[in-house]
């Protein structure tokens, strides 16, 4: 046996648990042959801190790099904030586009279908402005008279019981002459504000020119281009990223497809409301509402707040009533009718979430934050849904069977 363990010592390098160290060993190597031994009787204490504490703080500092990650993502995107909105609307006129292209494509050849396509667009975007153009400077001075007749009414009704404010339209004839004298006098700053303002709007063409420029080849050449990205990543990520792109495309074009859908809606039924209300400009509010509902939740409600204070003015009290029962009445369509339908599963945002997106997009990106806020939070969570295998989900026994195991038990054996 001693001469197993002196062998076992020659060949470890260290004394064996339960041996003496021999003589002639430093102090030093005596404390740690006693420490393997005993730790409690050479000082050395097991880690003090607790194991829960342990576990929050390994999960905290991976929750502080996905953050930085998350920051670097957003600081790296406002560097390059013109290009990432040119490919979003390239992004988004190849979603709404895509299937026109297919439709002509049975016909004529892709480019032939891409081209027609970009053109027809175009016409029956400049059609709209046109018309509304057109029916603004056709009803603009019936609608200045007008517009002076309501405010007559309104300034009635805030001079009688119960405000009694006591004002008149003269009063705001002098308010308006007020403003006209500042802006004389200021113009210059204001010219200067408009001319640095000349780069936003060379930006806005940029963007829109190469956002242009981006869905011609994404409309012929989508598959392609993606293929050859595919071919760039090593074999074994390809099918993850395949699916990945497949379920974040899907998502993405279904809701913005599904947007201009229901946003088309909305400007019809609105139009046609306003219509039969004989509100003024009723074409041109309904192109607002159509441009409005692109921002979730609240572009809608404020274009026709936009409408209501129209016909406020225009024909009375009444009528503005009648307005906001149409904006009820089409948020509820568009609610439990419309989207259901046309975005289906494409789209499966809780309305918390939707509604905590649009909040914080408003806040990091303003208004643009606030319309592509939703997609991005979609189409994250539908490439999450579609790498994530989830666990079997609990049910109502399972929940049951859980709080009768944590409840403590009555004694039921009988009493000595």
């Amino acid at each position: 046996m001693t001469n197993g363990a002196a062998g076992d010592q020659a060949t470890t390098g260290a004394p064996s648990p339960g041996s003496k160290p021999p003589a002639g060993v430093s102090p030093a190597a005596r404390r740690v042959a006693g420490a393997r031994r005993n730790p409690s009787v050479v000082g050395v204490t097991p880690e003090p801190v607790p194991l829960w504490l342990r576990t929050m703080a390994g999960w905290i500092w991976r929750l502080l790099l996905i953050i930085v990650a998350v920051a670097l993502v957003f600081w790296a995107t406002s560097q390059v904030r013109l290009l990432f909105i040119a490919l979003f609307v390239a992004f988004v006129f190849t979603s709404v586009l895509r299937p026109v292209v297919k439709l002509f494509e049975r016909v004529m050849w892709r480019w032939l279908a891409v081209m027609l396509t970009l053109l027809l667009a175009i016409a029956v975007v400049g059609g709209l402005v046109t018309y509304v153009v057109a029916s603004v400077a056709g009803q603009w001075a019936d609608l200045a008279e007008q517009f002076n007749a309501g405010l007559q009414q309104i300034l009635d009704f805030l001079n009688g019981s119960p405000f009694h404010l006591n004002l008149q339209l003269s009063d705001l004839n002098t308010w308006v002459d007020r403003g006209r004298e500042w802006l004389t006098q200021h113009s210059g700053d204001i010219a200067s504000t408009a001319f640095s303002q000349a780069g936003s709007v060379a930006e806005v063409f940029t963007g829109l020119a190469l956002a242009i420029f981006c869905t011609i080849f994404f409309l012929a050449r989508g598959t392609e281009m993606w293929t050859w990205f595919l071919n760039q990543m090593p074999s074994g990520s390809r099918e993850p990223l395949m699916a990945a792109g497949g379920a974040g495309w899907y998502t993405f074009s279904g809701y913005a497809r599904g947007t201009v859908i229901i946003a088309l809606t909305d400007g019809i039924l609105a139009g046609i409301w306003l219509t039969i209300l004989r509100v003024p400009l009723a074409a041109p509010l309904a192109v607002l509402v159509f441009i409005g509902a692109f921002i979730p939740l609240i572009g809608a409600p404020l274009a026709m707040v936009v409408a209501m204070i129209v016909a406020l003015a225009t024909h009375g009290v009444w009528s503005a009533v009648l307005v906001g029962i149409g904006i009820a009445m089409i948020g509820q369509l568009e609610g439990h009718v419309l989207q259901p339908l046309v975005m289906g599963r494409q789209v499966s945002l809780h309305p918390v979430v939707v509604a905590c997106s649009v909040t914080a997009g408003t806040l990091i990106g303003g208004l643009l934050g606030a319309i592509i806020a939703v997609p991005l939070v979609a189409v994250t969570w539908s490439v999450y849904s579609r790498l994530h295998t989830p666990d079997p989900p609990m049910d109502e026994g399972d929940r049951a069977e859980a709080a009768h195991d944590v409840e403590p038990q009555p004694d039921t054996e009988p009493a000595d």
